[in-house]
């Protein structure tokens, strides 16, 4: 069968209505892929739920007759309540009351729908690690099972579905012909699913691990462990957005969880944030997150370690929204709005107490990115340190090998002051390309550069990053400065410490001010005057 996207679907549906007694499936209107589920409660009216509506069947209502009638023809009902119909993904889940006798049934149906991942195809088979999220119903487990067949059958990936529930591969011993040629490995008990992960990695050598609906804190640690043996993890979690996921003390780390860090008062300043703020903890387990938005559209991060700290630090994170529009995939990009949001910096609150997710802004939001790449030459700074830190803050640079192609130096105040000055700095500074200097070439002071220039139209030359821990001392001796190059003679600066002295010199050397040290231990400060 096919439905109106023109994709293959195996659904079994008559075996499903053979469980249902035949004064509810009388009133079943369509027998195709519009067909949800079948909502069934002791002495109410039945409910018949469709795709697009519900139907309540108010002339009837559902006895312990109807309810044993389902009961016996379906198999095993494990303990998380959930029971199958062999050789099909249907699923049925039972309510019970406190005696442990069954009051309620929900009948979902299952469906295979072949053709279901072209939205996502073309990186499945990129050995990263994918997880899948979305709100209950929405398709999570069936995009799943077609990862799971094209891993197996078209990548030839020795593939291995642990299934709790059998809603991946079905009821009974044999596997349904929805997941191709992988391996299912099935659970006796909701609480061994992470035990069975482990197991299937030490027993099988799957190359693919597949798992539905990760939900506690040792399935999460599982996937972790078994990431970590370079074993390729496709899984689904609870939650709609990335988010929700951040925010999820139990699950968390699937992203690379929060720990909580305080930071100093200059750096809480800079940030314009509070001293006490949420950082990413280590690497994430999953590589990719696809957000299911709907029907044949999706949200995908494909840089889940950028996208956390980027929503952890309150800076705009852009996903991918693709879109299968007459059987094309189109793709844009939709950049997260934080006034929208409020997550600067980032508030576990806003998020609980919002429906908002990235996916309801406007449409003029979505718009693809052309943003102009920086070029910058390093002199004396690691280019991976420079890079790697790009990420989380401004990933718009280009680090170039050559320095008559930079539109920035970025050197360090120790290579800056060789003697004599170094051929590359001295070049730079008579063609009037910008020289940037930090005081030193840690990751923390690269990153004060980059968040510098991110909001520069035009780059100014020969500006000096002094990056100084004290703004008043550094106001200071800017004020002197000025005051020195429009005629004044000579300004006596407040006291300071050795340390800012000596950042006060080089500031006013730089500018072409001369300076000296005055005064004793707790009262020796700078003066500053005219060069002759």
């Amino acid at each position: 069968m096919k439905d109106k996207d023109n994709l293959e679907i195996l659904d079994d549906l008559n075996l499903f209505l053979k469980i249902l007694p035949s004064k509810i499936t009388n009133h079943i209107e369509v027998h195709d892929y519009e067909l949800i589920e079948i909502v069934m409660d002791l002495g109410r009216p039945p409910i018949i739920i469709y795709s697009s509506h519900q139907k309540i069947l108010h002339e009837l209502t559902v006895t312990l007759l109807d309810i044993s009638f389902v009961l016996e023809k379906i198999g095993h009902v494990g303990d998380d309540n959930r029971a199958g119909i062999e050789k099909t993904l249907h699923r049925i889940s039972l309510i019970r009351n406190r005696f442990g006798n069954p009051v309620g049934i929900t009948c979902r149906v299952g469906r295979a729908v072949f053709g279901s991942i072209r939205v996502i195809e073309d990186f499945i088979g990129t050995n990263k690690s994918i997880l899948i999220m979305g709100k209950p119903g929405i398709g999570k487990t069936t995009m799943l099972r077609e990862i799971t067949r094209l891993l197996a059958d078209k990548e030839e990936k020795r593939v291995v579905v642990v299934d709790t529930s059998n809603e991946i591969a079905g009821d009974g011993d044999i596997p349904h012909p929805a997941i191709g040629s992988a391996r299912r490995m099935q659970v006796r008990n909701t609480e061994l699913q992470h035990d069975v992960m482990i197991e299937a990695v030490e027993n099988h050598m799957p190359e693919v691990i597949v798992i539905d609906e990760i939900s506690t804190e040792k399935e999460a640690n599982a996937c972790r462990t078994i990431a970590e043996r370079g074993v390729q993890l496709i899984a689904t979690a609870h939650g709609n957005t990335l988010d929700n996921l951040i925010i999820n003390p139990t699950i968390s780390d699937l992203v690379g969880g929060t720990k909580s860090v305080t930071l100093g008062d200059i750096e809480a300043r800079r940030r314009k944030s509070q001293k006490t703020v949420l950082e990413r903890q280590h690497e994430p387990t999953f590589d990719i997150v696809v957000e299911i938005i709907g029907r044949n559209e999706v949200a995908v991060h494909f840089d889940v370690a950028l996208a956390v700290d980027k929503k952890l630090r309150g800076i705009t994170s852009a996903s991918e929204i693709r879109s299968l529009v007459n059987d094309e995939v189109e793709k844009s990009i939709d950049f997260d709005d934080r006034n929208s949001i409020n997550m600067t910096p980032f508030n576990p609150n806003n998020l609980i107490n919002s429906n908002i997710s990235i996916h309801d802004l406007p449409q003029e939001k979505i718009k693809k990115t052309n943003v102009k790449k920086i070029n910058i030459f390093p002199f004396g700074i690691q280019k991976t340190k420079l890079k790697n830190s790009s990420k989380s803050i401004f990933n718009n640079i280009n680090l170039v090998s050559n320095p008559e192609k930079a539109q920035i130096i970025l050197t360090t105040k120790s290579n800056y002051s060789r003697d004599p000055k170094p051929k590359i700095i001295e070049t730079a500074e008579k063609i009037g390309v910008p020289v940037y200097i930090l005081r030193k070439g840690s990751s923390d002071q690269i990153i004060r550069f980059l968040e510098k220039i991110k909001g520069k139209s035009k780059l100014e030359n020969s500006e000096i990053d002094l990056d100084t821990e004290d703004s008043d001392a550094l106001n200071e001796v800017k004020i002197a400065v000025k005051k020195i190059l429009n005629g004044e003679k000579e300004i006596e600066l407040s006291p300071r410490d050795a340390d800012i002295r000596r950042r006060q010199h080089f500031f006013a050397n730089n500018q072409g001010v001369g300076t000296k040290s005055i005064g004793k231990e707790l009262n020796r400060r700078l003066v500053l005057k005219k060069r002759d």
